[in-house]
């Protein structure tokens, strides 16, 4: 089982978002036995909480369901997950500051490089949950391409 951990800083807006649209991809793909996705916050704000109403409203008209609840991140992930994917540098910067990961600590639009930027910004203040539905898509695109290639599946 190849496991996939993405990360923000609360967990309620972009890794819930990530983490539904990676799960809706590893289906649409037939995968659902190969990969399994989770995601987590860098702090624990929001520990217990459903995802921000924009996030669910975006997954919702894009067809994908998602019933996770917030949690934070903990040492342990870095052990648990083979890939653990941050949606920017102070993401990766917190990620790293827990310990050493026994798999890849990537950015997720580092799997998007027509895309201009490289950072998933937080819609949390602006709102702009469909621009971030758009990255976080392309992202996922790549990173899925990225695994099915490196193992061979």
């Amino acid at each position: 089982m190849i496991r996939v951990l993405m990360v923000c800083m609360g967990n309620i807006c972009r890794s819930p978002m990530a983490e539904g649209v990676f799960k809706h991809l590893v289906h649409e793909a037939g995968l659902d036995g190969q990969v399994e996705v989770d995601s987590a916050g860098t702090t624990g704000y929001h520990a217990g909480e459903r995802p921000h109403r924009g996030t669910l409203r975006v997954l919702a008209q894009n067809g994908i369901p998602y019933d996770g609840i917030s949690r934070q991140i903990t040492r342990a992930d870095l052990s648990d997950f083979d890939y653990v994917v941050v949606m920017d540098d102070e993401n990766l910067a917190d990620v790293n500051a827990l310990g050493m990961a026994q798999g890849k600590v990537v950015r997720l639009l580092d799997f998007a490089p027509d895309q201009p930027v490289r950072e998933v910004p937080d819609p949390y203040y602006n709102d702009k949950f469909e621009e971030v539905y758009d990255l976080v898509l392309q992202g996922a695109q790549g990173l899925l391409a990225q695994i099915r290639k490196e193992r061979d599946i």
